[in-house]
């Protein structure tokens, strides 16, 4: 008689004390400086989560794929090195596409880790089995699946490399079950530390210099690249040697700083209603610093406009109808604007400009002091802003999600950090708020960390709300309620002169705190606004603070744009 075969138990597959290819995964994130990976576990991938348990990388456990690749994504932003993103085959792996299409566009650095079947087994259909790398290809600057163990080392490289790149992005790797109990036949490779662009081309440099000094109102135009602190740091130094005005996209916040903010005209992004956007045009030459079309159009900014552009990034252009730069200056940003600036000759502002900028400071002078004055019930979002302006100290890092309120924070809440302001704009993501804060609390634990969300949003991602009571994060959430999918509501009234599919029931938010073990609080006047605020920072923990928000003036967000804005 033949004796009945066992079931295959992967982790008998090698000897005790052999070196897997989980093994080489986790060494190879201690190798890049990994500090915590989040996700959920499965058993296509439990054995990368059992060598992780006797590594230096504190395991965070997320309650959905999604939200550990926000939190990812929000790690990758405020460091500028990956954030780990981990999860089983099938539905695990396909739960992580919207955080990885988020920092991919974003341009935030995330390795994502996905389990897979063996590789024998990837044709047939067994559970969960799932072509993962063609689900995330789309969607990343890199994904691959390692199929032989000699190759763990390698593809995992290429996705750190293709991750942290100087525009950086998502990248993902598959990593098949037999493989990861299999014995390891590659050590982690060692990588150069000289990596990296220089400056752009000195013939580059000087032609940009020649047209920038020749003009007669050029303007600045800041993107999301800008927003690195490297970045900022040269942004800075180039407009203490040259007078010229800027702008930025919303993403760029925090690139100027407060000693600059007299020539800042604002944030620009989404609707070209802005008073930025008439310094913008008003400029004969525009200089575009980490600028990503993906931001703000230039179809919006930029119609049938001659004026030359010069692109100054860390890759080239994508060529549109209205953005053909004159000059690339493309390489390094911040050693680029160092070579740049000596060669700049702007001993002052243009007339046209400097009349602008007057008529903007007396605007932002005004519109704060309305609204300061604003005492009605529910909270008017100007009247947050003014108080949310006062606790914007830098020790605070401010995590926004999307929606009207958005809007209102990214054109009138300013911050002088470069990276302390996150937002999204480029995929625009519901439910990234709270884990962008989550990340925050990690990357920067003796700061305070404020995240902002509408009450359509919050739901998104709400469940982490137990991952960050897990790890006693000391952040506070806002959350602005008004009981509609409101930003969409506003278009959808221009656009048809009625809303649908935009209202929701309402959520007891100190109950749903409580539920998780964490503090509850509610604004109820205009007056309560900074007690409650100061009582939430000074609370140990997550903190979840609602207030009902005054949406009446939502429409003049809306007013005089230019054609194709309204989405």
């Amino acid at each position: 008689m033949t004796a009945t075969q066992p079931t295959a138990n992967p982790r008998a597959d090698t000897a005790q004390g052999t070196r897997t290819g989980a093994d080489v995964v986790v060494e190879t994130l201690e190798a890049r400086g990994v500090t915590h990976v989040f996700g959920v576990p499965g058993a296509k991938i439990d054995k990368v989560f059992d060598r992780l348990r006797d590594s230096s990388i504190k395991t965070v456990v997320c309650r959905h794929e999604q939200n550990a690749a926000f939190i990812a994504g929000g790690i990758g932003r405020m460091t500028g090195k990956a954030g780990i993103a981990i999860a089983t085959s099938g539905p695990g792996v396909s739960n992580l596409p919207t955080g990885l299409a988020t920092a991919n566009t974003e341009g935030d650095p995330v390795v994502a880790l996905g389990g897979a079947p063996a590789v024998a087994d990837r044709l047939k259909s067994h559970h969960q089995t799932l072509d993962s790398v063609g689900v995330c290809r789309p969607i990343t600057k890199y994904a691959a699946e390692i199929d032989s163990p000699a190759a763990t080392a390698e593809v995992l490289s290429a996705a750190f490399r293709a991750a942290e790149a100087e525009r950086p992005g998502a990248a993902f790797v598959s990593l098949p079950m037999d493989i990861m109990t299999g014995a390891a036949q590659c050590e982690p490779i060692r990588l150069s530390t000289f990596v990296g662009q220089g400056p752009a081309a000195k013939s580059s440099l000087a032609e940009a210099a020649r047209l920038i000094n020749s003009a007669k109102s050029p303007v600045i135009f800041l993107g999301l690249m800008a927003s690195k602190p490297r970045s900022a740091e040269a942004i800075h130094d180039l407009l203490r040697t040259t007078a010229l005005p800027v702008v930025g996209t919303f993403q760029a916040a925090g690139a100027v700083s407060q000693e600059d903010f007299p020539r800042f005209g604002g944030r620009v992004g989404q609707l070209a209603n802005q008073p930025a956007d008439a310094l913008l045009d008003s400029g004969d030459i525009v200089i575009t610093i980490g600028y990503d079309a993906v931001e703000y159009w230039p179809s919006l900014w930029n119609k049938h406009n001659k004026r030359p552009i010069i692109h100054i990034g860390a890759t080239p252009a994508n060529i549109e109808n209205d953005y053909s730069p004159a000059v690339e200056l493309i390489g390094n940003i911040g050693e680029t604007l160092d070579a740049l600036s000596p060669l700049l000759h702007r001993p002052g502002l243009a007339a046209e400009s400097a009349e602008l900028l007057h008529l903007i400071a007396q605007d932002r002078k005004r519109l704060m002091a309305e609204a300061a004055a604003k005492s009605g019930v529910p909270v008017h979002p100007l009247r947050l802003i003014s108080e949310l302006q006062k606790i914007l100290t830098p020790d605070v890092t401010v995590c926004s999600d999307m929606g009207s309120f958005s809007m209102w924070l990214c054109r009138y809440l300013f911050s002088f950090r470069a990276r302390q302001f996150l937002i999204t704009n480029g995929q625009q993501t519901l439910g990234v708020a709270l884990p962008w804060a989550i990340a925050a609390t990690i990357v920067r634990p003796h700061e305070k960390a404020l995240s902002i969300s509408g009450d359509g949003g919050f739901l998104f991602s709400a469940n982490e709300l137990e991952t960050a009571v897990r790890l006693n994060s000391h952040l506070v959430h806002m959350i602005w309620i008004d009981g509609h999918y409101d930003m969409v509501g506003t278009q959808e009234q221009i656009k048809y002169n009625r809303t649908s599919g935009v209202d929701f029931g309402p959520v007891d938010y100190v109950k749903y705190a409580e539920a998780f073990g964490a503090t509850g609080l509610r604004i109820q006047q205009p007056d309560e606004i900074a007690p409650t605020l100061r009582k939430a920072f000074d609370t140990a923990g997550p903190v979840l603070v609602g207030v009902h928000v005054d949406y009446r003036d939502n429409v003049k967000l809306f007013e005089d744009v230019h054609e194709g804005s309204v989405l």
